[in-house]
Order: C-alpha cells, then structure tokens, then sequence
C-alpha cells in the first residue's frame, strides 16, 4: 500500500514538477531510550518540489489530520514559515497534502485516496503577526 508521502510524489509530475525520493527533507532521529522522532526541515517541510514557474515548493504531508499541521505552520512555526516565504522574493512556495479517503460516488462503497492541498501565504500568517503587535505594544 503506498504511504502519503508517495502518493504526493506521484503527484508533483501533474503540476510539472521536478520531485523524487532524493528530495525527501524529513529524517528519522534515532534515540536508544525512546526509540526516535521525525525531524522535518525547518520544522515544517517533508518534501522539496522544484518547478521552473513555480519556484521551491516545501510541502507538508499529512494524513486527514490536516488542521493540525495548518495550526504547526500558521502558529507553532509561523517565524519559520515567515522567513522561508521572505527568503525567495516569491520563488518559494509552502504547501500542505492532506491525505484522505473518499467515497468515489455518493451512496457507493468504492474509496479512492484524495488530496486536499492548501497553499499558505502571508495573509495566513496574520494571527502571527497581531500576536507580536499585541506583545510589543503592552
């Protein structure tokens, strides 16, 4: 059974992207007492595409769990997504792949995998930036 994160992999090539294992930007940390975690590139990335038009994308994947990681990316890690959105003068793009399995017709049993992909941009960011007014002004 593919995982999600290669079912976004097969993906990118419909939105002409450049995407393969070797981009794969989340690690494995071993440890001996809890056996390890995932670390992701700056916190919020599991994957790299590359596209001519479109620039570096970093791309979240997740399961149906979506709202989670948005929260991750919009509030936990909004400093790094700020600076990974101000760094490519518009050529570096943040997306989530939310994973899910949905009923192909309406009162069918057959489920197909299906993505919801969210784009983040600045005015997702808002929250973060009220949240630094507010402490700078008190």
């Amino acid at each position: 059974m593919p995982s999600h994160m290669s079912r976004t992999i097969a993906e990118q090539g419909k939105y002409n992207r450049v995407c393969g294992r070797d981009l794969i930007v989340e690690r494995f940390i071993h440890n001996r007492k809890v056996g390890g975690h995932r670390s992701d590139l700056l916190g919020l990335f599991d994957l790299l595409a590359l596209s001519p038009r479109e620039g570096i994308i970093g791309i979240q994947v997740c399961g149906p769990d979506f709202s989670e990681h948005y929260k991750k990316i919009t509030v936990e890690k909004a400093d790094n997504a700020l600076l990974w959105l101000s760094c490519g003068r518009g050529r570096t793009k943040i997306e989530i792949w939310s994973w899910r399995k949905l009923l192909v017709k309406r009162g069918g049993k057959q489920r197909t995998w299906q993505a919801r992909v969210k784009r983040i941009n600045y005015n997702d960011l808002k929250g973060y930036y009220r949240a630094d007014a507010e402490t700078e002004a008190a």
